[in-house]
């Protein structure tokens, strides 16, 4: 029976990041928070099946069929990795473009899971120069989001009310209230900051009246998924967008499941647990952008809990999956969550955002920063955030290519990649000193 509350544990610790990527898909196609659209229960829809398809792929790797699963307390949840792809592909257009995103999931959800046969032969290509920049690119390319919520969200751009007192107050409960538990507390209480925060900065909306329920009593208590419930439509922006994450979020899986080994386990993972845990990320994206969900990756969140509380029990991690699984059927579940105010959603995003860049330099701080290395960082990280920027700046650039260049994050990626491959080593410390040493007995002269 202890096993059902520690399985709960894990989905607490993942709850509010695996709903978040399916807001912030549907505001930023117009039909999320404060729109006011028609299509508004086509969010609550999404909020569903990511709860649903994260207990789908969570099942995949506790459980495992063949070499599919590392049968390890692996958690699976919507990937942020994927938005800054996203985003670009359905700004402003509206449900209708939701069909391009699904049409990406699936075909870049199975180039995912056929990378898991090679993922051992590919990571010299990614260092931390590389994983860590990209993981950086991720996390400034949504703090934008974070602030735009906090202040209102962006339906309200341009009116009085954005970014007003009230709204901003809102935000900073959240934000402090999370950091407080964060830092004075332990255990459980913790690791569960982020959705505390947002408990508590809930209770402050509902006094100040904010809060609508007006969509949880027209929601269904039960509802079965629906497949292709967006349509799909194949396009070649959105292949390649995906196709090209793959490979980041792969790399992140296999981070996840070295953490969980040695934090839990105290021993480095094999080759068939990191091919086994890169199968479910993509199997489960493909499957659930069958029915109208995002892509699924492993969740750091939950390495941090393993390595705390020693349970390395895949068993415990299937309880939890089963609870996502059953809050999946229920259309009322995702309803609640959409009573959350934006402001207030704002304020949890922020730190969720924030911890995804910080967690990139953590990643950077491994590097050797040579002058190599730092040329490498410098053009990559110029050229993705400049672009990321000022998108304009692609005007002239055919539809296709400016979707995939103005996220910023793929041509840091590729930039990154190429110049780790192509420029050669640094010099040798001893060749650098003497160099330095000619240089400077020289300017003695």
């Amino acid at each position: 029976m202890q096993a059902i509350p520690l399985g709960i544990q894990h989905v607490l610790a993942m709850f509010v990041s695996n709903v978040t990527p399916a807001i912030i898909v549907a505001g930023a196609a117009g039909f999320g928070f404060g729109s006011n659209s028609p299509d508004f229960p086509q969010m609550i829809y999404m909020i569903q099946m990511a709860m649903l398809f994260a207990g789908v792929a969570t099942l995949f790797q506790t459980i495992g069929i063949g070499p599919i699963g590392a049968r390890l307390p692996v958690v699976q949840g919507t990937s942020f990795a994927f938005l800054p792809i996203m985003i670009p592909l359905v700004a402003g257009k509206g449900v209708d473009a939701m069909a391009a995103v699904m049409g990406g999931v699936i075909v870049g959800g199975i180039f995912h899971a056929l990378l898991g046969t090679i993922i051992g032969h590919i990571r010299f290509a990614l260092p931390p120069l590389v994983t860590g920049l990209v993981v950086l690119m991720i996390g400034l390319a949504l703090v934008k989001v974070g602030i735009q919520y906090a202040a209102g969200g962006a339906p309200a751009m341009g009116k009085p009310e954005f970014g007003s007192l009230q709204n901003w107050f809102v935000a900073l409960v959240v934000i402090a209230t999370t950091l407080g538990i964060k830092f004075f507390t332990r255990g459980m209480m913790s690791i569960a900051a982020v959705l505390l925060g947002l408990i508590v900065g809930y209770i402050v909306a509902y006094a100040l009246g904010i809060v609508s329920f007006v969509n949880v009593g027209r929601a269904a208590p039960f509802a079965m998924p629906d497949p292709f419930h967006f349509g799909v439509e194949f396009t070649f922006a959105a292949i390649l967008g995906f196709c090209l994450m793959a490979f980041v979020s792969a790399i992140e899986t296999v981070g996840d499941v070295s953490g969980i080994t040695k934090g839990g386990a105290k021993r480095e993972a094999n080759s068939e647990e990191i091919s086994g845990a890169t199968y479910p990320d993509g199997l489960g994206s493909a499957i659930a952008g069958v029915f109208g969900s995002l892509p699924n990756t492993s969740f750091s969140q939950n390495v941090g809990l393993v390595a705390m509380t020693g349970v390395m029990s895949r068993h415990v991690v299937t309880f939890g999956a089963i609870f996502l699984i059953l809050a999946g059927f229920v259309p009322k579940v995702g309803a609640i969550i959409s009573t959350v105010p934006i402001e207030l959603l704002g304020g949890g995003v922020i730190v969720i955002f924030g911890m995804v860049a910080a967690a990139g330099v953590s990643m950077l701080a491994d590097v050797e920063w040579n002058r190599r290395n730092m040329v490498i960082f410098a053009i990559s990280f110029s050229i993705g955030l400049g672009l990321q920027l000022v998108p304009e700046a692609l005007q002239h650039v055919p539809g296709t290519a400016r979707v995939l260049l103005s996220s910023g994050l793929l041509p840091a990626a590729f930039l990154a990649i190429a110049l780790n491959l192509i420029l050669p080593q640094e010099l040798s410390d001893e060749s650098t000193e003497e160099i330095s040493g000619g240089m400077s007995g020289h300017k003695n002269d």
